[in-house]
């Protein structure tokens, strides 16, 4: 219920940003003026950019079971399966979350959680991350993982991604009108410089909302880190784990689960499109912290 309050104040919110903005600056007058409904508009671009982040939040697990292969463990079959579970179980219960649900899935050391609701997420871990940690850096994994779902990240970057595709949307749109009726003197309905500025607007603006989003998913990630450590304890076993992940390469993740992960691979394009810090910086991060 909070998280769907959330939701709809932040809906309200945005609209009502643009709509005193908009108004304050004559826009809203201007485009009345010239055929475009400013109210319409806000609401369009409301419900396109809320909609596609929340449905993607909603189909998650599925999507991830399907894109990712992962295994779910129904009914643990094996020793590592039986501690892997009440791993996730205990370290659930400290957090104050319902046990989510638990999988494996073949590849590199890697890790995520995912789930619209914080009481009903998955966290899924794959082989070869059991395979090259010990079990405490595992645990400190799972800790990471489960503090993701305690914090309610995937709701709120869901928000963070629906509030900027608002943006997008509008100011496109609105930047698209006045180009076309300013630059280009369409009298009547629209004409190519509408359509031709938008296309570029929402490129450009796209660029700079992925920019804001990537740099909220690096704040989690920190956020994520502390709260292994005080789940466990101990700041030590997910240094451990992230120096392990930091001498290799961390595993592939579909591109929709990626900003889910424990880690990115290398070779990013640029530090301000990481969804992720780089681990030297993260390991500092919990080494400047006081022993949990």
């Amino acid at each position: 219920m909070k998280r769907i309050f959330l939701f709809l104040a932040t809906n309200l919110a945005v609209m009502l940003v643009l709509s005193v903005v908009a108004s304050l600056l004559g826009v809203d007058r201007f485009l009345n003026a010239n055929g475009l409904n400013l109210g319409m508009l806000l609401a369009f671009a409301a419900i396109m950019g809320f909609g596609g982040s929340i449905l993607s939040l909603l189909i998650s697990k599925p999507m991830a079971k399907f894109s990712m292969g992962v295994h779910m463990i129904e009914a643990p079959s094996t020793a590592d399966e039986q501690w892997l579970v009440a791993t996730v179980r205990r370290l659930a219960e400290k957090a104050g979350i319902g046990m989510p649900d638990v999988g494996i899935f073949e590849g590199a050391p890697n890790a995520f959680a995912t789930g619209a609701f914080k009481n009903s997420a998955m966290v899924a871990v794959s082989t070869g991350l059991l395979e090259s940690m010990t079990r405490e850096e595992v645990e400190a994994v799972l800790g990471h993982e489960v503090s993701h779902v305690a914090n309610g990240d995937m709701v709120t970057l869901t928000l963070i991604q629906g509030v900027v595709n608002t943006f997008v949307i509008f100011l496109s749109r609105v930047v698209g009108t006045l180009v076309d009726k300013a630059v280009f003197r369409t009298e009547r309905g629209v004409g190519p410089g509408y359509y031709i500025t938008v296309i570029v607007c929402q490129i450009v603006f796209g660029i700079a909302a992925s920019i804001i989003v990537a740099w909220f998913s690096r704040q989690r990630e920190f956020r994520a880190d502390a709260g292994a450590a005080d789940l466990m304890g101990n700041n030590r076993p997910m240094i451990g784990a992230l120096r392990r992940l930091g001498g290799g390469e961390p595993g592939h993740l579909s591109q929709a689960f990626q900003a889910s992960g424990i880690a990115e691979g290398h070779n990013k394009f640029l530090g301000l499109f990481s969804s992720h810090p780089p681990i030297p910086v993260r390991i500092a991060a919990l080494e400047a912290r006081r022993p949990a």
